[in-house]
């Protein structure tokens, strides 16, 4: 699979935003209060143990907070863009939780360094993959939960059609957006989801950005 070029993504967004308008009007009202989709412009670069590793930094704390940890982390190693493999492994414990990582998380990094190390497959291997087998594959790793996978799949490999149902912001902005009485649960968030293919990826970066502009 070719690298996807912005503009190419431009132009993909262009037709999402169309298409989720068309399929759901109170959506429609959201996307045109947030304007143009600016996920292109978020998504990362780097390889899958950069990738992984950031969405575990993500697990279970607020933006700000894991921007925050991430970046203290990445300022352990000034003299590489990111940490290799064995950088994160001789890294030792105290000096990864001086930085604000929980210890579980430290079992987690250092867990996917040494797979790395282990051959772990590459970023472009998984392109070739649909998004399950790629969910399949990795969740295996400890750490690594569906939720984690889904954000290498949104951020990193530019999949337009990933719904992380689990996600409280996307529950939290469907409770919000369309006046649910309470954080709607798995089976109706992949309702409401359905509405959305085979977009879903980008309906959800709109329920995100609801949350900074409703609150």
């Amino acid at each position: 699979m070719e690298t996807i070029s912005q503009s190419e993504l431009k132009m993909d967004y262009a037709i999402a935003l169309s298409t989720l308008k068309q399929s759901d009007p109170i959506l429609a009202t959201l996307i045109e209060r947030v304007g143009a989709c600016q996920l292109y412009e978020v998504q990362l670069s780097g390889d899958l143990l950069f990738s992984l590793s950031r969405s575990i930094f993500y697990q279970q704390l607020s933006t700000k907070a894991a921007t925050t940890i991430h970046r203290r982390f990445l300022q352990l190693y000034p003299d590489t863009p990111f940490p290799s493999a064995l950088d994160i492994l001789n890294t030792p414990d105290e000096v990864l939780r001086g930085v604000g990582i929980s210890r579980p998380k430290i079992l987690y990094l250092k867990n996917l360094a040494q797979k790395v190390l282990d051959g772990l497959p590459t970023l472009a291997f998984f392109e070739e993959m649909d998004d399950e087998s790629i969910i399949q594959t990795l969740t295996p790793l400890k750490g690594v939960g569906r939720w984690t996978v889904q954000m290498l799949l949104i951020f990193r490999l530019h999949r337009l059609d990933v719904l992380a149902v689990d996600d409280l912001g996307i529950r939290a902005g469907i409770r919000r957006l369309y006046n649910l009485a309470e954080l709607p649960d798995k089976k109706t968030v992949e309702r409401f989801g359905q509405k959305w293919q085979p977009y879903r990826s980008i309906a959800s970066w709109y329920l995100w950005r609801s949350l900074e502009i409703y609150s």
